[in-house]
């Protein structure tokens, strides 16, 4: 005669598997959604740094590109001269642009005729061929999700 286990075969199954392996699938999806979002988050942040680096490293260049600027521009000859006032470029200036670079210049110790001095008067010799430089580099709204602006404020001897 055979024998019957009622426990091992009973008609009734219970539901207790299938609320684990819902419980494990919305615990996975909840870990992924967050890595995901860490992971988008850290490439932004990798990003933008990266940008605000290079409009850094613009805002010297631009300086130096306005001294170049200065040095080739013709200010006339006698006590009043004509002195140049802004520099502006772009970058890449081949490709789609990324940043833009404003350069004011105000001089100081020479008599610009068309406004550009910070103050006309030296008593010194030794301060006269001095400009101050304000360097503005701007992202342009479509690189970066918040726009990049880095101001560098820099005195240079002509």
């Amino acid at each position: 005669m055979q024998r019957k286990n009622s426990i091992l075969r009973s008609s009734a199954r219970s539901g207790f598997a299938m609320i684990m392996a819902i419980i494990v699938i919305v615990v996975l999806t909840t870990i992924m959604a967050l890595t995901l979002n860490l992971t988008s988050q850290t490439t932004k942040q990798t990003t933008d740094l990266y940008l605000r680096e290079q409009a850094i490293l613009l805002a010297k260049s631009g300086a130096e590109l306005a001294l170049l600027a200065i040095s080739g521009h013709d200010r006339g000859a006698g006590g009043n001269t004509n002195c140049l006032g802004n520099v502006t470029a772009v970058y890449p200036a081949a490709a789609t642009p990324i940043f833009n670079i404003n350069v004011d210049i105000r001089y100081i110790g020479l008599n610009c005729l068309n406004g550009f001095n910070y103050i006309n008067a030296i008593s010194t010799p030794e301060s006269n061929g001095t400009v101050l430089m304000d360097v503005t580099v701007t992202s342009v709204p479509s690189v970066a999700t918040e726009p990049i602006r880095y101001f560098r404020r820099t005195l240079q001897k002509l």
